[in-house]
């Protein structure tokens, strides 16, 4: 094999074969191919197609690049991955109703991307919890709580830890070649016998248009299945905010809000009906209908709650932490309402302004090194096609710094436009692929 001689493959536009795609997988994580040839390789898939073929060969040769997990559980392994939005706080709702209702959830997850948050970052809000897992504590963790929210370790993918790295710095992020290999090649590592992909699509996602969603979800879906994992995927919309608030404690308050029952709403419907295409996928309900009503019992009788509350335990994080979660999470500084400027209706809200005046507070990551304040944030956001009056709030920024909450503010009146007319309120599930 000579990494020269597939980078020419790939200048003529032609598809590396398997064996090469598994040796330069394997070279990324040994350090035998150079960072200038991985950003060639980058660089050369960006502007081509690798295929179908390829993208599946790629996917696995990447995912074996390090170790992949073996279990014994009593149950199904199934996971959930999301490409990313706003308000986006599923997975800390969905794994312990999984966990419930008979699946073993070792969800591997990231870190905040751009202007979406990260899960890693959410349930680290809380004290005390720690998502660097050493995979023998995950594998007792998952079997004794059933589920488990944790970093990919060292160990894991390891080629798509160092392409992402030369990815992000060549300008070569959007691939939809490259995006799949590197979500599925973690996903994969974890075993998982069924797998659900929320695709998400709109002013808040990285994918605007339905064209690139389905592209996306397409691609997932096939090299997924190819490799052995049942999958579907469910796009979904991402016009406005998922959850009223966005930056990390915030969201975990939303979650709790949920999962003790003082709110429902997409949060809920869009658990429910993601985990029904799993529990039906994995054999643990009947149909669809049946997972999702079963996901939403688990939800309303407190039994995710718990559930959740045990992992959050298992994790580091307080053990009495479901009693009295308000007072564990951190707060801001400086609270500062958003007042409409106007009377009007909710006409469009651009999520992807809102992310970045959450990474401006600090909720996120400007370079890799920068720490996150996980209390500051926006919340109580209005929702597209509601109706305010002028001097009503229709935010509520939380702040390090006065400075940084009149920025905020600023922002936000600039993000929510307001109409005459009622906005059009899209659909919050569009199309789901299997």
């Amino acid at each position: 094999m000579d990494a020269r001689a597939i980078l020419a493959k790939l200048r003529r536009h032609e598809a590396p074969s398997e064996a090469e795609l598994r040796w330069f997988s394997n070279g990324l994580a040994d350090g035998h191919i150079s960072d200038a040839q991985a950003g060639a390789f980058a660089m050369a898939v960006c502007m081509g197609q690798l295929g179908e073929a390829a993208r599946v060969a790629l996917t696995l040769g990447m995912r074996d690049s390090g170790d992949v997990l073996d279990w014994d559980l009593p149950g199904p392994v199934i996971d959930k991955h999301s490409t990313g939005g706003v308000g986006d706080c599923i997975s800390l709702l969905l794994a312990p109703a999984l966990a419930e209702c008979g699946g073993f959830v070792p969800m591997i997850s990231g870190r905040g991307l751009g202007h979406t948050g990260g899960t890693l970052d959410k349930i680290e809000s809380i004290p005390g919890v720690s998502t660097a897992v050493a995979q023998e504590s995950l594998g007792e963790i998952v079997a004794r709580v059933g589920c488990a929210i944790v970093g990919a370790t060292a160990r894991i993918a390891p080629a798509d830890k160092r392409l992402y790295a030369i990815r992000d710095v060549t300008g070569t992020v959007e691939s939809l070649d490259l995006i799949t290999a590197s979500i599925l090649s973690k996903k994969l590592a974890a075993s998982p016998q069924a797998l659900v992909l929320d695709v998400k699509v709109g002013s808040g996602a990285f994918m605007k248009t339905m064209e690139d969603a389905r592209a996306l979800a397409r691609a997932l879906t096939t090299a997924a299945n190819a490799a052995g994992c049942r999958t579907t995927a469910v796009i979904t919309d991402m016009n406005q905010p998922l959850a009223p608030a966005l930056g990390n404690a915030l969201e975990v308050a939303e979650v709790m809000k949920a999962l003790t029952g003082e709110t429902e709403g997409p949060l809920v419907q869009l658990s429910a009906a993601l985990g029904g295409v799993l529990l039906a996928d994995a054999g643990l309900a009947d149909d669809v209908q049946a997972g999702a009503d079963s996901i939403a019992a688990t939800i309303r009788d407190g039994r995710a709650a718990e559930r959740f509350g045990r992992m959050v335990a298992a994790l580091g994080g307080p053990v009495a932490f479901l009693d009295d979660w308000r007072r564990f999470l951190p707060e801001a500084d400086v609270i500062r309402e958003v007042i409409a400027p106007a009377d009007g209706n909710v006409a469009a809200i651009d999520g992807e302004a809102l992310g970045l005046t959450v990474v401006d507070l600090g909720g996120g990551r400007q370079v890799e090194s920068d720490v996150v304040d996980p209390s500051v944030g926006l919340s109580g956001l209005v929702r597209l096609g509601q109706q305010v009056a002028k001097g009503q709030t229709i935010a509520v920024v939380h702040a390090a710094r006065e400075d940084a909450a009149l920025a905020a503010e600023r922002a936000v009146l600039n993000a929510i436009a307001l109409g005459h007319a009622p906005g059009a309120v899209p659909d919050l599930i569009h199309e789901r692929i299997d």
